[in-house]
């Protein structure tokens, strides 16, 4: 099993970019059955139940790497539980939480690729900020490149 976990609080403007991100892929693409979709908003652990036959993990999310806004991170194997054990937010805490807890109960996710980027804005408000969208569909396509590599087939939804 595939999966594409967006994670984000909505509400909180660039914040939202995973969630944001895979509400695109589902409204643009058709996945093979063994790709799940996954809006996790800001759950913790509770997404232990979701991953447990997953081989291979996108996770698409705002990342705080206390870089310049913008700034685009690509994050893999060690990489991943050195940036998340050093954050504070709770869905931060949370996907450490959760890859963690897969890997001691003998669940451990052989693949995992975490996409994101610096927010520029993370007032209250429900859209992406002008720089976030300018930088979302790089987000996108950087996406769509990890799951062409995991020989994924989308088809493009037509209109």
């Amino acid at each position: 099993m595939i999966t594409i976990l967006g994670v984000g609080n909505i509400i909180l403007r660039d914040e939202g970019l995973g969630v944001r991100a895979v509400e695109f892929l589902q409204n643009h693409f058709e996945f093979p059955e063994e790709v799940q979709l996954i809006d996790g908003g800001t759950l913790g652990i509770e997404l232990t139940y979701f991953l447990d036959s997953t081989d291979k993990l996108l996770v698409i999310d705002s990342i705080n790497g206390a870089k310049s806004p913008g700034t685009i991170f690509r994050l893999e194997g060690e990489s991943i539980k050195k940036h998340f054990s050093e954050k504070i937010s709770a869905h931060e805490v949370g996907i450490q939480d959760v890859l963690t807890s897969m890997e001691i109960t003998g669940h451990k996710i052989p693949e995992t690729i975490v996409i994101g980027a610096q927010p520029f804005d993370l007032d209250a408000g429900l859209n992406l900020s002008i720089g976030m969208k300018k930088i979302f569909p790089w987000i996108v396509l950087e996406s769509i490149k990890i799951l062409r590599k995991w020989e994924v087939n989308m088809i493009w939804k037509k209109f």
